[in-house]
């Protein structure tokens, strides 16, 4: 007799739940009508074909450099379909918790574009999104990685989280072939940070586009748990024509992602290739790096990896070894496929300097 009450009163809250839904669908489709047709869409298909998600994650950190906890990422998705054929999707960032005067984080809008499906299998975009380059600035939600952090290759020589203004086209060219083209936006970097490509970007924040940079993307996926991708970037000038010592810049990255049965593999390769003096005097006319990062599921809920990084950013100074390396091993543990749990011990040798950064970190992410 309990359980059957409490079945009962379930059916009941369901039923109330379900009038309040029909009369916010009541609620929105009124204010449609009566704002002209803001909305062409019933209150109830505008709200089926919006869609909200998220991720975000906190770490801390014991290291030689830093001992602290941070809540480095707090982000919203918004997503609508506007109809089978064209398609809204955005993504806003709170950066290490809060933002302002004195404070060390950011709101950042990350992605904000609008799709248009030209055929079954072309497709063009217009607006604010991420360069398709690597592996994690595509896709960087905590729970699709190994490791606390983000690795470094992907952070300092693809300079991860990457977005950019344009347009471009993407589509298969044929079965588990596909490409990216876009046009966009291109870097500002300059002498006074040794012409870092991280510290380049603009971030569409009414950025200089004097001179933008083309990206192209090629991907395989013929085989299913395998992807292998090259990608190449040209920009004309990468200090946007400020340096007179500055020229033309190259990105060449290639990476495979490999998942079968239990076994992971990433590893990937990126290189920049700056022409003018400026970038030669300083070692910045070559930076590049690369990361091996085996890894295995002991259960689906328990994964275990390391991984092999090494990155310069003045690769081209002969006189002077700026290279870093850096390895992390650790676990992670998905107590849902949506929401997971790292821990990883790292050790950092920092070539031409004692400032070596060894230490543990500790994290939980989530996405929905």
């Amino acid at each position: 007799q309990q359980q059957q009450r409490e079945i009962e009163a379930l059916k009941a809250g369901q039923k109330a739940n379900t009038e309040k839904v029909e009369a916010t669908a009541e609620a929105v489709e009124d204010t449609a009508t009566a704002t002209q047709g803001a909305h062409p869409a019933s209150g109830s298909a505008w709200i089926e074909n919006t869609q909200v998600g998220g991720y975000g994650e906190m770490h801390y950190n014991n290291l030689d450099s830093k001992d602290e906890i941070d809540f480095h990422r707090f982000v919203l998705f918004f997503g609508h379909q506007f109809s089978d054929r064209l398609r809204f999707f955005s993504e806003l960032e709170v950066e290490h918790a809060e933002s302002g005067d004195g404070q060390n984080g950011e709101v950042e809008l990350e992605q904000a574009y609008i799709e248009y499906d030209i055929t079954q299998t072309q497709r063009a975009r217009a607006g604010l999104f991420l360069v398709p380059v690597g592996i994690l600035n595509p896709t960087h939600e905590p729970a699709t990685f190994y490791g606390v952090e983000r690795n470094p290759v992907e952070s300092n020589i693809i300079p991860t989280t990457w977005w950019v203004g344009g347009g471009g086209l993407s589509g298969e060219i044929m079965p588990g072939w596909s490409y990216d083209f876009s046009i966009h936006e291109g870097l500002d970097t300059s002498a006074s940070n040794n012409y870092a490509v991280r510290k380049g970007r603009q971030k569409t924040s009414e950025a200089n586009a004097n001179d933008l940079a083309s990206t192209l993307r090629i991907k395989w996926t013929g085989m299913p748990g395998v992807e292998l991708a090259a990608s190449a970037q040209y920009q004309q000038d990468v200090t946007q024509s400020s340096d007179a010592n500055a020229g033309n810049a190259w990105l060449y990255e290639a990476h495979a992602d490999i998942e079968r049965s239990s076994f992971g593999l990433r590893t990937l390769y990126a290189m920049w290739d700056l022409d003018g003096s400026g970038p030669r005097s300083v070692g910045a006319d070559k930076q590049e790096g690369f990361y091996i990062e085996p890894s295995y599921k002991i259960t689906p809920e328990w994964g275990v990896f390391a991984r092999y990084n090494r990155w310069d950013n003045q690769a081209g100074d002969s006189n002077f070894n700026s290279e870093k390396k850096q390895l992390n091993a650790g676990v992670n543990y998905w107590p849902h496929p949506d929401v997971v749990l790292k821990a990883d011990v790292q050790q950092q040798d920092n070539e031409g300097s004692n400032k070596n950064d060894n230490g543990f970190n500790l994290g939980v992410g989530y996405q929905f």
